[in-house]
């Protein structure tokens, strides 16, 4: 029952993406810094917020992206969603301690995956950049991609991360910010200040 459930949850969301999206307008700033990364052969580790994720499915669709995605029934709902979309799916945490999540991130990079993250997720805090996501980039030695996603109007839900849905016939703004490298021997007061440096700099261009 279980599977069903998950499966027509899989499909419908997929579909209701499709109807929306095609009316979005998107504005896309930065775009050039990963893609000329990816055309070195080097993945990237793209990071946006749980509650702007969205958009971000859409513009990303069929580009093979491996994303961390959570254990818990919310996750398996979301995971469906993404791989009717071409995505490949990683399940486990983005804690310091949520080590089969790395280890999955890990081998997907050197496999010459990207991956994508939201660093406050599973359940928040919001907005909160967490350094779990460090430490994976700092493992698999792929560069932080941050990306703010604007949009022009939608609609929020009660739900801990805001999540967001744009409005038909709206726009939204994703600027791809600097990447960020992070090195093989940062100590973890390192990879603490960077990540909070990251969510800084992530509020600031999302109009936070």
């Amino acid at each position: 029952m279980s599977e069903l459930r998950f499966e027509s949850a899989g499909v419908l969301g997929t579909g209701m993406m499709g109807a929306l999206f095609l009316t979005t307008r998107f504005d896309v700033v930065g775009a050039k810094k990963h893609r000329e990364l990816r055309e070195r052969g080097q993945p990237v580790m793209f990071a946006c917020w749980h509650g702007l994720l969205l958009p971000l499915v859409h513009i990303h669709r069929h580009e093979g992206i491996v994303v961390l995605v959570s254990e818990h029934d919310d996750g398996e709902y979301i995971s469906r969603v993404l791989e009717r979309h071409g995505f490949g799916t990683a399940r486990g945490s983005s804690t310091r301690g949520g080590t089969k999540g790395l280890k999955a991130l890990v081998r997907a990079a050197r496999a010459g995956r990207d991956l994508a993250v939201t660093p406050d997720g599973p359940t928040g805090p919001p907005r909160v950049f967490k350094p779990g996501v460090v430490v994976a980039a700092q493992m698999s030695g792929v560069p932080i991609v941050p990306i703010a996603v604007r949009p022009e109007a939608g609609w929020r839900f009660r739900s801990w991360d805001g999540f967001m849905v744009p409005r038909p016939f709206s726009r939204v703004t994703v600027e791809y910010l600097d990447p960020v490298f992070v090195p093989r021997d940062a100590t973890r007061d390192e990879t603490e200040r960077t990540a909070d440096e990251i969510g800084r700099r992530l509020n600031e261009a999302s109009g936070s």
